[in-house]
């Protein structure tokens, strides 16, 4: 990484736990601080700053898949139980944000969770409540607790919360159900909301840095939802949002969880060729990203010292000033 100019932000844990411990116990939370603070011994010498650290990814929806939906460990299947998952990973999360920063007193974390929308089918007005529940309610639960805003006994603050990272998907806009996962919105849906609207509801909570942690658009479809993306975050900019960046996931295609078939949704595709897979370069897509990063006048080639001409969030709001972008919900 040194080599090759590279500023990683650390992910800690991303899904999953060793097998000798379990995460309703209260020694996880100080297990997992000796852990962070082991790999921030570790790597802050070695390795250029400033450090940036996501001590558990995605909270919120690891609550779900863990604690609800039975899809990970601990594979529990209840409300109760993705209740108890969740906030047990929260005094993990923000035990272990002091452990790092008792060996770098300026390393910065990034926070990451979908940011979503849920809104009750056409023919169930019944439902409203539970959508509006878990679109502005469970949806903040993890970033509520690491900022301080709940269960404050913990520990949480604005400065322990630090970066709010938004992860943003086309299926993250979803049709309230029951039982088990919500239904995407199909792209024309009237009940689509603006992506700036969503980045507003974040925002308005914390006033924290910003930063969109995931997206990408599937098949052909990635150029213009890169395109709607970046028109979307510069008139969040517009609006007065503290929104840094954008991070593109993945790099390279990945299958889907569930049928094993490639998304289609990296820069690269992976093409079976003499039996082995080859990266090919998605052009569109590639051109897409490059016309944008001449639009913001930033660098499509890395220099000796990328570090030595840093992006200025001020050339970013001139930019969305000159371009004069809007926020709509039109994803075409």
């Amino acid at each position: 990484m040194n080599r090759n100019q590279i500023l990683p932000i650390w992910d800690l844990c991303h899904y999953g736990y060793p097998d000798d411990t379990d995460p309703f116990e209260p020694a996880f939370a100080e297990r997992f601080a000796a852990y962070a603070r082991a790999a921030a011994e570790y790597v802050v010498p070695r390795v250029r700053g400033p450090h940036f650290f996501t001590p558990v990814n995605e909270i919120t929806f690891y609550g779900f898949m863990g604690g609800e939906w039975g899809w990970a460990a601990p594979f529990r299947k209840s409300e109760r139980e993705r209740h108890e998952l969740r906030l047990s990973l929260c005094k993990a999360d923000i035990a272990a944000v002091n452990a790092i920063r008792e060996v770098d007193p300026e390393a910065r974390m990034v926070h990451i969770d979908p940011l979503i929308l849920v809104v009750p089918p056409k023919d169930r007005p019944d439902l409203i409540d539970d959508a509006e529940r878990e679109t502005h309610e469970d949806t903040f639960y993890a970033w509520d607790v690491i900022a301080g805003k709940r269960h404050p006994e913990l520990g949480g603050a604005p400065e322990v919360l630090d970066i709010v990272g938004v992860n943003c998907y086309s299926f993250g806009q979803m049709e309230f159900r029951e039982h088990g996962p919500h239904a995407s919105l199909e792209p024309m849906d009237e009940r689509i909301r603006p992506l700036g609207d969503l980045l507003a509801f974040a925002w308005e909570r914390y006033r924290r840095p910003m930063i969109v942690g995931e997206t990408s658009g599937l098949g052909n479809g990635r150029p213009a939802w890169l395109e709607d993306i970046m028109e979307e975050s510069l008139a969040a900019v517009r609006r007065g949002m503290d929104l840094h960046g954008i991070c593109l996931f993945p790099a390279v295609d990945m299958p889907n969880w569930h049928t094993g078939e490639w998304l289609h949704n990296g820069l690269c595709d992976l093409v079976e060729e003499d039996g082995d897979l080859k990266r090919v370069p998605f052009e569109p897509y590639v051109a897409e990203l490059r016309r944008w990063q001449k639009r913001l006048n930033r660098v499509t080639e890395l220099d000796e010292d990328p570090f030595s001409d840093p992006v200025d969030l001020r050339d970013i709001i001139a930019a969305a000033e000159r371009l004069q972008m809007h926020s709509d919900k039109d994803w075409t």
